[in-house]
C-alpha cells in the first residue's frame, strides 16, 4: 500500500491550496495566507509553490531548488526562491551573506529584500537553533509566515527550501517539519545519493506522509562521486518510494541551476506553469 496516498490510484495528487495546515499544538498559528486577486483571476491551480527539503544537509536541497526555479523562469513565469532560515553567513560590506540564499536569489527573476526571502540569516554555520541561540535570536513561524505571504505577492511561483533534514529544530517547539506542515506545500525531497541513504530517504518520507503533507516527487543526487552500485540503490528507490523519481543529477565539476536542471523533469509536478509564449 502507498504511504503517499492510500486513496489515490494514479497520476499526480492535486496541489494543496495555497494556505496554511493546521498547526501542531505547540506552534503558533499565523493567520491564512490569501492568494492575491490577480492570481486568484487566473486560477489558483496555476500558482506553482513547493517545499523542498532533504534527506540530510550537505546533499544538494540548494541546487536542486535552483534547478526548479531556473526551470520556471524559463516558463515565463515570475519565480522566486526563499531560504527561511540559512545558518552559516559571513558580512561583507556591512551586509550578511549566505551562499545557498544567494544561489537562490541569482535563480530566480523576482528581486526582493534579504530580509523577505531569508527571514533569519544566521552567522554561525551549525544547527539552526544553536546558531539562533548563539545570537539571541529566536526563530518563530509567523516571522517567516509573513515574509512568505510578500513573496506570494510579488511573484507566480515559489521554491522554499528547508534547512538540513526535514526535522531539523529551530527553536525549543518549532522545527522544520511544522514549518513545512504550516506552508502546507507539495515536498520535493532530495536524496543524497551516497552510503545508507536509502533508510535515510524511506525514514523521511514516512516522517512527511505522516503529517498530511503531499510528497510530490523525489531528486537522486549524487553526492558521493565514489558511491559503489549507485544504480541498484536508485532502482531500490524507486520501487519503495511513493512519490515519483524527478531526476538523477550526477556529481557536477562545477554545479549550476542550468547544468543541474538538464537532469530533472518537473511536468508531472502539482501546479506546475506550462510554457508561456
Amino acid at each position: 500500500m502507498m504511504l503517499n496516498d492510500p486513496e489515490h490510484t494514479g497520476g499526480v495528487p492535486e496541489q494543496p491550496e495555497v494556505g496554511l495546515a493546521e498547526p501542531a499544538a505547540t506552534t503558533t498559528a499565523p493567520a491564512t495566507i490569501t492568494v492575491p486577486a490577480a492570481l486568484a483571476a487566473e486560477g489558483v491551480p496555476t500558482r506553482f509553490a513547493c517545499f523542498v527539503t532533504g534527506t540530510d544537509t550537505e546533499i544538494g536541497k540548494t541546487l536542486v531548488s535552483s534547478a526548479i526555479l531556473h526551470k520556471l523562469v524559463q516558463t515565463g513565469v515570475r519565480a522566486c526562491g526563499m531560504k527561511p532560515i540559512a545558518a552559516g553567513a559571513e558580512e561583507r560590506d556591512g551586509v550578511l551573506h549566505n551562499e545557498d540564499a544567494a544561489m537562490l536569489r541569482e535563480a530566480g527573476n523576482v528581486n526582493l529584500p534579504q530580509h523577505i526571502t531569508t527571514p533569519f540569516m544566521l552567522r554561525e554555520p551549525c544547527a539552526p537553533h544553536i546558531a539562533a541561540s548563539l545570537e539571541g535570536v529566536t526563530i518563530e513561524p509567523v516571522a517567516i509566515m509573513t515574509a512568505y505571504a510578500e513573496i506570494l505577492g510579488a511573484s507566480d511561483a515559489t521554491v522554499v527550501e528547508g534547512v538540513g533534514g526535514f526535522c531539523v529544530p529551530f527553536s525549543s517547539d518549532f522545527d522544520s517539519a511544522d514549518l513545512a506542515v504550516q506552508l502546507n506545500l507539495p515536498v520535493v525531497l532530495v536524496v543524497g545519493m551516497r552510503l545508507g541513504c536509502i533508510s535515510h530517504a524511506l525514514l523521511t518520507a514516512e516522517a512527511i506522509i505522516s503529517r498530511g503533507l503531499v510528497l510530490a516527487g523525489w531528486v537522486a543526487n549524487q553526492v558521493d562521486p565514489d558511491m559503489r552500485f549507485i544504480d541498484e540503490n536508485i532502482a531500490a528507490l524507486e520501487q519503495r518510494m511513493p512519490a515519483p523519481l524527478l531526476g538523477r543529477v550526477p556529481r557536477l565539476d562545477q554545479a549550476s541551476a542550468a547544468q543541474a536542471a538538464t537532469f530533472i523533469e518537473l511536468a508531472g509536478l502539482p501546479g506546475w506553469p506550462a510554457t508561456r509564449a
